[in-house]
């Protein structure tokens, strides 16, 4: 037994038995159609055949009373009208003919047929001819036929019609009912193949032994899906395991000097240095989780809200002036090239050009010169601006490229930096903040030159 849907939102409906319902209605409209057509056709043909007939007799008779009058007179033509009437009897005729002088006078009547009398079908035809040896000159034959007979069959007709026209839209409907389930069944299959997804077997794809043409777009676009889900979710899972790794020191840490300051007494300058030092923790927790908080709402499709267009070169000397110390530690000398006037949310710019700076100041050589590169004519796409920072140091292996932007990841000379501030997700956060600009990221690496950087548009 089914239960009722509640149709709060969407009332699902059967594809077959709609498709079915139209065919239906579609076969008794055109079926009807033509039936109706087919029948005025056939009754207008047996009009104009009767017609005819009664042409054809009228003009025999005529010429018969025209030969009876020449060589009888009146009477002749009376006795010839009795023995057609008793003629027309003999064969059962649903017919009446009445005579009538040129002076009015009735000169024959046929006796009037029982079924006439009752018939709603009479039709009667009236034709006048030349007959010079009667009285008057001329006589007015009136011929009345009874076609209830044919229009007895002109209904049987109409319902053999309407029968066929309800029967052919019956097994039009339910034959495109069952050949609509048939086509269907595919997409029955597709249906039993995603109920069998699930999280834990997320790598399954949609397939079909013969799919039908319309079906491959939205199998390849399911596919398609699925294979960004199955990397988002492997993307998810390295995340939380990269979180979980991140966090774990600084909270063991925490633990620690926590436990130890509370094994024994200690004097307030060594609470002091724990307290120091657990803040300094808490701190670099903080700030991983205001990063990590930063890529989810620039992961939620966030967007940079522009200001006036503003020199790019003088925001990056703004920022180069915050990064003056390190550089000067790390015996960097840095020079800005180019420049380009574009509409930016002024503090995102400068937050990822300062994780470039700060990347470069890590790992450059000494002595060496960190160069920001500010150009349009070197954007590889129309309505671009480029944003490099090059840098003279250790290339990055080739296969390492392409990762250098995700989340926690950091190379070899990365693991080995002596600075535990940095949590791997600067970079991250440059490719976020390039999204929000509608650009995009980039790094390439070549005889010891290292560039890194993101793309604008101008609008």
């Amino acid at each position: 037994m089914k239960t009722a849907v509640p149709c709060g939102v969407v009332c699902s409906h059967s594809i077959g038995a709609r498709l079915s319902k139209k065919l239906a209605v579609f076969t008794v409209l055109v079926l009807g159609f033509v039936s109706v057509v087919s029948w005025w056709s056939v009754h207008r043909l047996i009009y104009e055949r009767n017609g005819e007939d009664v042409q054809r007799r009228a003009v025999l008779f005529t010429k018969i009373l025209e030969l009876e009058a020449k060589n009888g007179g009146q009477a002749a033509v009376i006795e010839r009208l009795k023995r057609s009437s008793a003629m027309r009897q003999e064969m059962q005729e649903s017919s009446r003919l009445e005579i009538y002088a040129g002076d009015g006078r009735l000169l024959h009547a046929d006796p009037m047929p029982p079924a006439m009398a009752q018939s709603d079908h009479v039709r009667t035809f009236v034709f006048r001819t030349s007959v010079p040896n009667l009285p008057g000159g001329e006589i007015e034959a009136r011929f009345s036929v009874d076609y209830t007979r044919d229009a007895q069959m002109g209904e049987r007709w109409i319902w053999i019609l309407v029968t066929v026209t309800l029967v052919a839209a019956a097994a039009v409907a339910a034959g495109g009912y069952w050949h609509v389930r048939r086509a269907l069944a595919p997409l029955r299959e597709l249906a039993t193949q995603t109920r069998s997804i699930s999280p834990q077997q997320l790598d399954k794809r949609l397939s079909l032994a013969d799919p039908a043409e319309e079906l491959l777009p939205w199998i390849e676009q399911f596919n398609a899906l699925m294979e960004r889900l199955d990397r988002s979710y492997a993307q998810l899972e390295a995340f939380n395991a990269d979180v979980a790794h991140e966090l774990r020191t600084p909270l063991a840490n925490l633990i620690g000097e926590t436990e130890v300051a509370l094994s024994r007494e200690r004097s307030n300058e060594v609470l002091r240095d724990t307290l120091a030092s657990n803040l300094e923790e808490m701190q670099r927790l903080s700030a991983m989780v205001n990063d990590m908080l930063f890529l989810a709402h620039a992961d939620r499709g966030a967007v940079a809200r522009r200001g006036a267009p503003v020199s790019l070169a003088a925001l990056a000397r703004q920022v180069v002036e915050f990064h003056e110390a390190p550089l000067e530690d790390a015996g960097l000398a840095l020079r800005i090239e180019g420049d380009a006037t574009v509409p930016v949310d002024e503090p995102l710019f400068k937050r990822a050009l300062s994780n470039l700076l700060g990347n470069a100041t890590r790992f450059a050589e000494p002595g060496s010169t960190v160069v920001v590169r500010i150009s349009e004519a070197l954007a590889r796409t129309p309505d671009q601006v480029e944003v490099v920072v090059q840098n003279q140091g250790r290339a990055i292996p080739p296969q390492q490229l392409p990762r250098l932007f995700d989340r926690f990841f950091r190379g070899d000379d990365a693991r080995h930096c002596p600075e535990a501030q940095h949590h791997g997700l600067g970079l991250a956060i440059v490719a976020a903040i390039a999204r929000m600009h509608a650009g995009r990221t980039l790094a390439e690496c070549d005889a010891g030159l290292t560039r890194v950087g993101f793309t604008l548009a101008t609008r």
